[in-house]
């Protein structure tokens, strides 16, 4: 298995993996057990119904497990979230703003670009604002989306840990050209990041359109 671009892919495909997991287990179980009733106690001619009283033992289980799990899955899930929220102070930012149909990325030297560029082993904080509808800033191959806000200034966090080019797709419905809202994050070393970004415009042009 290839190294994941962020460890928060990891933290994520867990949680997902453990839900599924725990889910198809109780399935399988809840329908075996059906079955085994559905025979065992199939009517039969001459059976007097008996009444069935409480079992503290078994409610106290039957209570106690499921609450265990719900807890279990919601301290992984929340672990994860709390990571994301938890943004560096020496993250390098980049500000998003978002319109139909497109994404535009403002780096403090001026430079602006409609893909983002980021260099590889960095925090990068993304200070997310909309100029007209609401988006949502959604990069798959990181497990990360954040809602992007008319008038509101969101937040966004990660950490590339893998070279390489991801895909960055608008996740709320903004109009009638949503679904061609695409573009990129592209995560460079961090000698060439350093070199494009202290370029000027017309010399970076080679970085840019690799």
């Amino acid at each position: 298995m290839s190294p994941a671009p962020t460890t928060h892919v990891e933290t994520v495909d867990f949680v997902m993996l453990y839900i599924v997991g725990i889910s198809v287990i109780l399935l399988l179980g809840i329908t075996a057990t059906m079955i085994y009733f559905v025979f065992k106690y199939h009517r039969k001619k001459g059976h007097q119904p008996v009444d069935i009283h409480g079992n503290f033992w078994l409610e106290l289980i039957w209570i106690a497990v499921p609450t265990a799990l719900v807890l279990s899955m919601f301290y992984f899930g929340y672990t994860g979230f709390r990571d994301l929220r938890d943004i560096p102070a020496d993250a390098f930012k980049v500000k998003v703003e978002a319109m139909m149909w497109k994404f535009s990325f403002k780096y403090d030297n001026g430079k602006q670009t409609d893909t983002l560029y980021v260099p590889i082993n960095t925090p990068i904080h993304l200070e997310m604002t909309s100029v007209d509808v609401n988006h949502a800033f959604f990069i798959p191959a990181f497990r990360i989306k954040e809602d992007i806000i008319n008038n509101k200034v969101t937040d966004l966090y990660f950490k590339p840990e893998e070279l390489g080019k991801y895909d960055v797709a608008c996740a709320e419905y903004c109009g009638l050209k949503h679904s061609m809202m695409y573009t990129a994050v592209k995560v460079l070393p961090k000698q060439e990041f350093d070199a494009w970004y202290d370029a000027k415009s017309n010399e970076s042009t080679s970085v840019i359109t690799k």
